[in-house]
């Protein structure tokens, strides 16, 4: 898969089927039609209801639909690249050209869409990630363009913002690495011991941490971390969060 995500090459209708092909082979076993176009009509079924709420185009129109699709994304695009490769995921789960895995297929075609306008993640997030979370949320945005006619509108709402807060987390966990590691290196500088040393690093790993939680990571007794935390504490590595010495909800958090 990386050597698609990895392609500026033109997206064929190839490149979509080897993608599928990738996707469900040893996942969804051979029932999935690996890259092959289904050849018998599917429906999506409300499993809590259990009501069939879309009833994709008929498996003789799935290949006419498909080079259409290959072709509107070659062609000169009026629309930002972000949205062209939200029309480009929707109008794949529309089509649903292959038996299963067209929702993962379609969430790879608007992130290789994205690389080849010049969008390069460095495979630091998936867009799946941002969907697992809310699957429900995810269902409803593409059932919202069918039941109002096919508009666009609040699809491309619910893409923009999915794909501007997998940046925002890239952006924030990078942010944090770098303070990190600073801290860390002031730590190193300052003469501190080994065993502070990982109590530090563990309070950076988890953000927060209390002295039971100190306790169970660093295999170390709670005298013993007292003291360390308290040396942390003084020389501006750790602040400590409570409102008292015997607060039962005191905890420690890294110096920002």
């Amino acid at each position: 898969m990386a050597g698609y995500l990895g392609s500026r090459d033109p997206v064929r209708e190839e490149t979509i089927r080897e993608i599928h092909r990738r996707l469900v082979r040893g996942v969804r076993g051979e029932k999935a039609l690996p890259g092959e176009y289904r050849s018998v009509q599917n429906y999506i079924v409300d499993l809590e209801s259990m009501k069939t709420i879309y009833v994709p185009p008929p498996p003789q129109d799935v290949p006419r639909m498909m080079r259409e699709l290959v072709a509107w994304i070659h062609a000169e695009q009026r629309a930002s690249p972000v949205i062209a490769a939200g029309i480009a995921q929707f109008q794949l789960v529309h089509v649903h050209p292959f038996v299963d895995g067209n929702g993962r297929t379609a969430r790879l075609l608007s992130m290789l869409c994205l690389y080849r306008a010049g969008y390069d993640f460095k495979r630091l997030f998936a867009l799946s990630e941002y969907y697992d979370r809310d699957r429900p949320a995810y269902y409803r945005a593409i059932q919202d363009v069918r039941e109002r006619n096919l508009d666009l509108t609040g699809w491309l709402e619910y893409f923009t913002v999915g794909l501007s807060t997998q940046l925002r987390e890239v952006q924030d966990r990078a942010e944090g690495a770098i303070r990190s590691e600073s801290l860390l290196t002031r730590a190193h500088g300052a003469g501190l011991k080994d065993r502070p040393i990982a109590l530090l690093a563990f309070l950076l790993d988890r953000g927060k941490g209390t002295i039971a939680e100190c306790e169970v990571a660093m295999l170390e007794n709670r005298r013993t971390l007292q003291r360390e935390l308290k040396v942390l504490v003084e020389m501006g590595f750790v602040r400590e969060v409570g409102s008292g010495p015997t607060d039962p909800t005191k905890y420690y958090v890294p110096a920002s």
